[in-house]
């Protein structure tokens, strides 16, 4: 079953709720990209601070030494999967947006914003991070 074509009216009102959806998407973006780092940031920390702490004298071993490892990379994980899940999702919205049924009332030029480029960058660091966690041996 297809979706009945849409009449888009070239007027200002259309041209705004048009920007107003773009706009929407972008602080979309922005909210997942703060929360992937917030992961990542804090798996990191995770597995850092615990690598550290069985260094101090006087100190219990831990009944499970390899879970502060795993809740890290985990974490790392969620966040890098997270960004990757709804940078492809804002990709969809903003081909929708561009598409040939709101041309007449899409801005003139199609422009990347800077919030996809750091949402990419921020993929490959959380990568990076959770190959460099997982291959680290302790």
């Amino acid at each position: 079953m297809s979706t009945p074509a849409l009449e888009v009216r070239p007027t200002s009102d259309s041209h705004f709720s048009w920007l107003r959806t773009r706009m929407s998407a972008d602080r979309t973006l922005m909210s997942w990209v703060r929360t992937g780092v917030s992961m990542i940031g804090f798996g990191f920390t995770i597995v850092q601070f615990f690598e550290r702490f069985q260094g101090y004298e006087n100190v219990k071993a831990a009944t499970y030494a390899g879970a502060p490892r795993m809740l890290g990379m985990m974490l790392i994980a969620a966040g890098t999967v997270g960004l990757l899940i709804s940078t492809w999702q804002y990709h969809l919205v903003v081909a929708e947006l561009w598409s040939d049924s709101y041309k007449v009332i899409a801005a003139a030029r199609r422009r990347l914003t800077p919030v996809y480029g750091l949402a990419v960058v921020t993929i490959f660091i959380g990568v990076f991070a959770f190959f460099a966690v997982a291959m680290r041996m302790t």
